[in-house]
């Protein structure tokens, strides 16, 4: 993580101080459910946590130097802070007992709070919708004039993209908030399920199914899969703002503050930084997914292949996310919308997306599909060929006219009708 890409909150999830925290609630969790299996003296996690303990992070990491190993560390210093009860703290447990039930709580907690940031991002996508619900514009296909859409409907697209990314977020969180209390090969050698559901419970997450000495990892690689999907939608939406920002096609930008300046040399640049920043951030959060899966084939019941891996992805590729989902809704709120630019481009297309309209009523006056496409393509290609206007070529076609007639031809050239179901579409997007 660095501090331009970090949003406080993940920079206190991932903080040591509070890694070590979570691992001394589940070691005190784990200890609470072996005394009332009877294996640990009544009142040893009450007692400790009466001690009110204060981790000192700096300490822990001395002693690490020296033995090589951060839970032994961390356990020799709880020791150092608790006395004679800690003895009884880690009984029957193997260090990824701690490290994975505490990363599924780090990894749901910073699943939660991506949750929340979809949410917003999808509200105000659905108000800028809303308000261009009605508001025209060419719609492109391989970047070429297609058929109309409105602003709108393009934001509502983003809109339900967003809402899917969420669905798959809530899965992946749910699928990763899992733990175990296990023991060294997952097969409570020294320990029990019973102990093990019910310190998991206490600490909100549930046992692997089968567990070795560590949880599987396919849940991981399915978390951080999720996020890349959720980026890879966030950099859809900035890929088309940065169109849209293109100096011709002008048919909205990113807000330009007062101060702003877009470039060291060049004083009239309004530059599309934040879209662009986002589809930079995208890779990196792709980037974690093939790590990720990478880790899931590990050797025997463990190795620790995949620690040092973890240890960096988490932190970045959640954090990273969050920044980016923040970015994206400042963007879509202050998005300035231009619609007298993208009536300038309905213009310009020269009423050619009418063609298929056109193409439509012949067939339906009896002509053959492949027959009529060529009299409307070759009308079609004078008009871009900048040859007449579509219609007036149309009309002037004998074979079209004949067949259709004036007031039927007219007809087809109906922007109203072209757009008639949009409307239904954006609710249909919008509808939580």
């Amino acid at each position: 993580m660095i501090p331009r890409y970090t949003p406080a909150e993940f920079e206190r999830l991932w903080s040591e101080d509070h890694k070590f925290a979570v691992w001394l609630e589940v070691e005190l969790a784990a200890c609470d459910a072996m005394e009332e299996a009877g294996i640990v003296p009544k009142g040893t996690a009450a007692g400790i946590r009466a001690q009110k303990v204060t981790l000192d992070t700096a300490r822990i990491l001395e002693i690490e130097r020296t033995v090589k190993h951060d839970v032994i560390a961390f356990l020799t210093h709880v020791e150092e802070k608790v006395g004679p009860d800690a003895r009884w703290l880690h009984r029957g447990m193997t260090s990824s007992d701690v490290l994975d039930s505490s990363l599924a709580i780090l990894l749901k907690q910073a699943g939660d709070m991506l949750v929340l940031r979809c949410d917003t991002l999808f509200e105000k996508l659905a108000v800028r919708a809303r308000e261009h619900a009605k508001t025209p514009m060419i719609g492109r296909s391989h970047g070429i004039f297609a058929e109309p859409v409105t602003f709108g409907l393009a934001l509502a697209g983003h809109a339900a993209e967003i809402a899917r990314a969420r669905t798959r977020l809530v899965t992946a969180t749910e699928e990763i908030a899992v733990g175990k209390i296990a023991g060294a090969v997952g097969t409570y050698a020294h320990l029990t399920p019973a102990i093990e559901q019910r310190a998991l419970t206490a600490l909100g997450l549930r046992a692997e199914t089968v567990s070795t000495q560590v949880v599987a990892r396919d849940r991981h690689a399915a978390f951080f899969s999720a996020m890349a999907l959720c980026a890879a939608s966030i950099e859809r939406l900035a890929t088309n703002v940065r169109h849209w920002q293109r100096s011709e096609v002008r048919e909205a930008e990113e807000a330009f503050t007062v101060g702003q300046k877009g470039s060291s040399a060049m004083p009239h640049k309004r530059n599309p930084i934040l879209s662009e920043n986002l589809c930079g951030l995208a890779r990196v959060v792709r980037a974690a997914v093939v790590p990720a899966l990478e880790n899931v084939a590990l050797w025997h019941e463990r190795d620790i292949s995949h620690s040092s891996v973890e240890r960096m992805l988490a932190p970045d590729a959640t954090a990273t996310l969050a920044f980016m989902l923040d970015r994206a809704a400042r963007m879509a709120e202050g998005l300035v919308i231009y619609p007298e630019g993208m009536k300038k481009n309905l213009d310009a297309a020269g009423e050619l997306y009418f063609s298929e309209a056109v193409l439509l009523a012949l067939v339906e006056a009896g002509m053959a599909r492949q027959e009529a496409y060529v009299f409307v393509q070759r009308n079609a290609m004078r008009a871009w060929r900048g040859e007449g206007a579509f219609l007036d070529n149309c009309l002037q076609d004998t074979d079209i006219v004949s067949r259709l007639g004036e007031p039927k031809l007219r007809a087809a050239f109906d922007l109203d009708h072209a757009l008639a179901h949009v409307p239904t579409i954006i609710e249909r997007a919008l509808r939580r």
